[in-house]
Order: C-alpha cells, then structure tokens, then sequence
C-alpha cells in the first residue's frame, strides 16, 4: 500500500491516517481521510453556526424549523408530518418542539382548512421577524466562512458533496420505491 504523502498542507486527520498506516498496514484506510474530514469540518461548522444562533436565541433545531416553514412561502404554514419528515425528526419530537416554539410565541396551530380534524403549523409575526432576522445572519455567516476558498474550488465541493450525497441517498429511495411497489 502506497504512503499518505497529500501534495497539500497536512491536517488533524493525515495524523489519525498515518497511525493507522503503521498499526495496521494490512488495511486501506483512505476512506477514513473522507469520512473524518466530513466530520470534522461538521462539527467545526456546527459551533461556527450556533454562535450566529445564539445571538438570536436559537438552537441549531429551532432555526431548522422556523427556517422549513419561513421557506415554504406565505402564509408560512406546514402540515406537523411534512415537518418531521422535512426535518427528519420522529413525530414525537416535532410535538415537543412546537410546543416549546408555541411557548415562546414563534409559531401557531391553526385549523387545517381542508381537513378539519387536523391543524398546521404558521410562523407567526414575532417568528417570521425572528426567521428574517436570523436567516440572513446565517447567510452572512455561511460566506464569511467560504470566503478562503476560491469560486472553482468551490463550485468542484458542491460538485462532488453532490455526488455523495446521491449514492448516499439512493438506498433510501430504493427501499422506499420496493416499499410502494409491494404495498396493496
């Protein structure tokens, strides 16, 4: 197996490859570079994010749910399934997070027009505010991060996180089209 020799700058997970080189050279570790690297910059990415929160008063979730019904385009308002499912929470956490978003007066229940024995879930005035406010912070944040990296470089990332996440979320749909196919 060939030796990690990155024609780039050295970073905290070369280190961890290079362990693994000598503890176990029998293995091929390489994805491990990936992987780690996606982790890491996740969880730098994750503090440098929750600052910009913090300063609104928000938890990374609480953005996540504003910012789904913010985008769904006015009134504003979703379905408590097409939220959970959106933000990828099982039904019982969405019920505990509107209920603490409701406390704090960022969102509402309303009568669901078309099916009276349901309700959606609204921004309200003080929440849409907030989501406005924190949104374009966020923004703001997210350029001020990828500032360093010049438009190529870029555009070849999203290019290639694209790529992953497709192989990534393709077992998924696979499963999820047998699942319609076999259900009467």
């Amino acid at each position: 197996m060939a030796s990690i020799r990155p024609t780039r700058s050295l970073d905290a997970v070369d280190d961890i490859l290079v362990q693994w080189q000598r503890e176990r050279p029998d293995l091929d570790v390489s994805p491990m570079g990936i992987i780690g690297r996606l982790n890491r910059c996740t969880a730098l990415l994750t503090r440098k994010v929750e600052e910009v929160f913090s300063q609104f008063d928000l938890s990374v979730w609480e953005f996540d749910m504003l910012a789904a019904l913010r985008r769904s385009g006015a009134p504003y308002r979703l379905a408590p399934t097409t939220l959970f499912s959106t933000l990828m929470v099982t039904s019982g956490t969405m019920t505990h997070r509107m209920q603490r978003l409701e406390l704090r007066g960022l969102i509402m229940r309303v009568s669901n027009p078309d099916d009276a024995r349901s309700s959606l879930v609204q921004l309200t005035d003080a929440g849409l505010d907030l989501i406005n406010q924190a949104v374009k912070a966020h923004v703001d944040n997210e350029h001020r991060l990828l500032a360093p990296l010049k438009p190529a470089d870029l555009a070849a990332l999203e290019h290639r996180l694209s790529l992953l996440l497709q192989t990534l979320e393709q077992p998924a749909e696979e499963s999820r089209a047998k699942a319609k196919r076999s259900s009467p």
